[in-house]
């Protein structure tokens, strides 16, 4: 699945998804933290809204600018250089240094473009790379939220968040499905 389906990144239900990520930690033992870039701290917002959050949440950074995505998470100058600071490079680089600050269970990066204007053709508006480790599985997705009808700046960071914690969602419900 590397590409989202839009019916994923619909925040309607957002409150009730990271509510269920937070019941999911807890019940599984495990911790969670994240480090932000165009979501500009949206993700820690959610997971903190939620009763309990300290029982599982170990760290929310937003590393907005080049330089703290270096010397805070130790994303490699070479790196942004070569392939952009929003690039699935840079926000595995980005998930990789939080799991080493962190050592949490499971990690989310976000970076990208939430708009209005910032986008090219290239790199659209609603270009949001979003980098995982959950439970040792490293990997990076890139939703299409340039294909959003409504991309005003709180849609995408909005959607990127929903994405986010939907995967982490489904798949802490089918770590337990497992071994149960």
């Amino acid at each position: 699945m590397q590409n989202g389906h839009s019916s994923e990144y619909k925040f309607d239900n957002l409150d009730r998804t990271v509510t269920n990520v937070v019941e999911l930690l807890k019940r599984m033992g495990l911790t969670a933290s994240v480090a932000e870039s165009c979501t500009g701290g949206l993700l820690s917002e959610l997971i903190t809204s939620v009763s309990g959050a300290s029982d599982v949440f170990e760290l929310g950074i937003c590393t907005y600018s080049e330089k703290m995505k270096n010397q805070m998470l130790g994303v490699p100058m070479e790196l942004i250089e070569k392939y952009g600071v929003v690039s699935s490079e840079v926000a595995s680089s980005m998930v990789s240094g939080l799991k080493r600050i962190s050592r949490a269970d499971v990690c989310i990066s976000v970076t990208g473009i939430a708009g209005p204007g910032g986008g090219t053709a290239e790199t659209p508006v609603g270009t949001v790379y979003i980098g995982f480790d959950v439970c040792g599985e490293h990997f990076v997705r890139l939703p299409e939220l340039w294909k959003l009808e409504n991309k005003t700046r709180d849609a995408v960071r909005r959607s990127a968040a929903a994405y986010a914690f939907g995967i982490v969602e489904k798949m802490l419900m089918e770590a337990i499905q497992s071994n149960e």
